[in-house]
């Protein structure tokens, strides 16, 4: 029983040191530690107990820690997929409010400035108004010059306007231009030489900025919802150049909202005529009075037309409070770019184009015309800006108010821009249908229309007429519609490298304006060459339209500049990382003009999708 009790003891006391940690399995062995104290008898029978109490001591100790990353940790009820899939919800929500307040801005800005400048010019028209009011200043001479500036000072906007985009960004450069339009308003409220050929001349320098602009801007928001939407695609989350053709279906969709929009523009400008001016004019028995030939006939701008055309003249505080509602309109303008517009590119994409040096941002322009695609394209720009032009002072006066008189021009071309805007819409089938069906389309009807206008000469004063001209103006709408819409997406479609789209647009709208100089210019000449010149314009645009689009289903390769890589300086907590994510580098990841240091591109970039349309 002693042999027992002996081998009992040794059991214990090796179980104690072995659960203090203490280095040694036997009391007996030798070791540079003591033995520890061996417990009293009594409580052996405690041990279980004592065990007990040293883990809650040990909970206790590790509570705080515990608590404090109950505090801080993850909430059990977090889902981080649904939190990340709302999160890009309100971007996606975001670019299309985006989208919206540039529409609207666009419309009210174009709206307000064609409305002004058309009333302005039937009241300095009149001979009675300039001798009571202005007798002292020619008028006439000073609105030849206005138009001289508005129409001139675009045909410089190439040399300047790349760099006023990548100077203030997108953004500000939309917001800019909108403010210059307000001031083109505000100088008429004193009409003097001084305050309307400077305004006017500003208006010739911001045209072409603000419509490159805006149409980047809307591009670029069609690229950022695709990247929104597909926020889990890997080339996304690196930052990475998405696959050709990738946000084409957000490009047709965002394109033809603002075109929708932007056609109302033509609506919103005949509020000044048909709220106040309508009031004062004469009917067309006295307004029409000396005229003896209509439409095809006609030469110059309505010869013979009545130089009265007021019954009685505006108070002046009447047209005060009409200029002061247009310059609301054109603040609220200034208001939505500023505060509903959010930036079309992050601050560092900014820095990026911006640092490839201005001497390269003032070439590219130009060497982008080595590009046979956007050669081939050449003659649409023009026709654009002919068409739009033509069925403002062309069709309207020379047509429209030498048949129904000067008090339903407005009639008129709300009938055209209700028609653009409504079938803006028809773009839409690009989704389904081939990329050129709505512009050859739209090129169609313009042609039939032209022929029409060739072989008819409206009788004057003879109000009968009336349905054939707004049918006329309606379908003319609709072709500017297909035309303008489908321009906008075609060059969305082939640039969709960031780098490249403001120097796209901006060749765009500087044909564009060169055509409306063109417009300003022939003014005095028979509407049968007018009309020639249309159709023959129209015809070269769709032969080589048609032509591209054969290289293009060919694979002919395209020259494309290269874009120098941005030169950053080490400044500034943006470029403290050695790899930065927003460099042009990871950027154009798989872009052949990047690849290869010569400046040529193969038809490798066409989707494949396109290819096998074209085939």
């Amino acid at each position: 029983m002693s042999t027992a009790l002996g081998v009992l003891v040794s059991g214990v006391q090796s179980t104690w040191v072995q659960g203090l940690g203490v280095p040694g399995s036997s009391l007996g062995g030798a070791s540079s530690t003591p033995p520890p104290r061996r417990p009293p008898p009594g409580r052996m029978q405690k041990e279980p107990s004592m065990y007990q109490d040293a883990g809650t001591a040990a909970a206790g100790a590790e509570g705080p820690e515990a608590q404090l990353d109950d505090f801080v940790g993850a909430h059990p009820d977090y889902d981080e997929e649904e939190e990340e899939h709302k999160f890009f919800r309100r971007k996606r929500l975001g670019v299309i409010k985006n989208v919206l307040a540039a529409s609207l801005a666009g419309t009210l800005t174009y709206g307000v400035y064609l409305g002004l400048l058309q009333m302005q010019l039937i009241l300095h028209y009149d001979e009675t108004y300039r001798e009571v009011k202005y007798s002292n200043i020619q008028l006439e001479d000073i609105d030849r010059k206005v138009l001289m500036g508005i129409n001139v000072t675009p045909i410089a906007a190439l040399l300047y306007t790349p760099i006023f985009i990548r100077f203030f960004g997108i953004k500000w450069a939309m917001f800019l231009a909108v403010g210059i339009y307000a001031f083109f308003v505000s100088s008429n409220y004193w009409e003097r030489y001084y305050t309307l050929v400077p305004s006017a001349v500003a208006i010739g320098v911001a045209i072409v900025p603000l419509w490159a602009s805006m149409g980047s801007y809307i591009t670029r928001m069609a690229q950022k919802y695709y990247e929104h939407v597909n926020y889990k695609e890997e080339h996304v989350q690196k930052q990475q150049r998405a696959p050709r053709g990738a946000s084409d279906g957000y490009l047709i969709v965002f394109q033809t909202i603002f075109y929708a929009c932007f056609h109302l523009s033509f609506v919103c400008a005949q509020m000044p005529m048909l709220f106040f001016l309508n009031n004062y004019l004469y009917q067309l028995n006295h307004t029409l009075f000396g005229v003896k030939h209509c439409g095809t006939l006609s030469h110059g701008t309505l010869a013979g037309f009545n130089t009265t055309v007021l019954q009685s003249l505006p108070r002046s505080v009447n047209l005060i409070v009409v200029e002061s509602m247009l310059m609301a309109a054109a603040f609220l303008a200034m208001l939505v770019v500023l505060v509903l517009c959010g930036a079309a590119y992050r601050p560092t994409e900014e820095i990026d184009l911006r640092s490839i040096g201005w001497g390269n941002i003032f070439q590219l322009p130009f060497k982008h015309v080595r590009d046979y695609r956007l050669r081939h394209l050449f003659p649409l720009f023009i026709y654009s800006g002919f068409e739009v032009l033509f069925v403002c002072t062309g069709f309207s006066l020379n047509y429209g108010v030498c048949a129904l008189g000067l008090e339903k021009l407005a009639y008129l071309l709300m009938a055209y821009g209700l028609s653009a805007s409504a079938c803006s819409s028809l773009a839409l089938g690009m989704l389904r249908l081939r990329r050129h069906v709505p512009l050859l389309a739209g090129a169609f009807i313009h042609a039939a229309l032209l022929v029409t206008l060739f072989c008819w000469a409206p009788e004057p004063r003879l109000v009968g007429q009336a349905p054939l001209l707004y049918t006329i103006a309606a379908l003319w709408g609709t072709g500017s519609a297909l035309n303008k819409t489908s321009i906008s997406i075609l060059l969305g479609m082939l640039y969709q490298n960031k780098e490249r789209q403001d120097f796209i647009f901006t060749i765009y709208h500087w044909w564009q304006a060169l055509a409306i100089f063109t417009v300003y210019l022939w003014s005095g000449l028979p509407m049968k060459a007018k009309l020639s010149m249309l159709l023959v314009t129209l015809v070269v645009a769709v032969g080589t339209y048609v032509r591209l689009e054969r290289q293009l289903g060919r694979h002919v390769e395209y020259r494309l500049p290269r874009i120098p890589r941005p030169r950053h300086r080490a400044r500034g907590y943006r470029y403290l990382q050695e790899d930065s994510s927003d460099q042009a580098g990871s950027d154009s990841d798989g872009d052949p003009e990047h690849e290869h240091p010569r400046e040529a591109a193969t038809s490798e970039e066409l989707p494949r999708e396109e290819e096998e349309q074209l085939g």
